[in-house]
């Protein structure tokens, strides 16, 4: 039974049963019936927006390179032992994040 255990022969197992669920939802889903009702957008009655309605990644990416250097830093840190050079390196990430914070 450890053979099963195995990286690359549970990968095969992991991909026939994903495989076989793919076939299955297949099967129940049916033969598709496209009518130009299924295609429109659904607005509670209103008239859709014709523009972009997701604003994009741009407004969120200080806030997640924030959180990225914020994680990615206490990870370094818990890692290591307290010594000098942590607490220099403490303090750029501190510099560091002051920066995002202010722009």
């Amino acid at each position: 039974m450890e053979f099963l255990l195995v990286p690359p022969v549970a990968f095969l197992i992991y991909l026939a049963l994903v495989w076989m669920l793919s076939v299955i939802g297949q099967v129940m889903a049916g033969k598709p019936s496209p009518t130009s009702v299924k295609s429109t957008a659904y607005a509670s009655g209103e008239v859709p927006i014709l523009g972009s309605a997701a604003p994009g990644y741009r407004p969120f990416i200080r806030t997640a390179l924030f959180f990225a250097v914020l994680h990615l830093g206490v990870l370094i840190l818990a890692s290591g032992g307290f010594s000098g050079a942590a607490a220099i390196y403490l303090l750029g990430l501190m510099i560091v994040l002051m920066a995002l914070i202010l722009g």
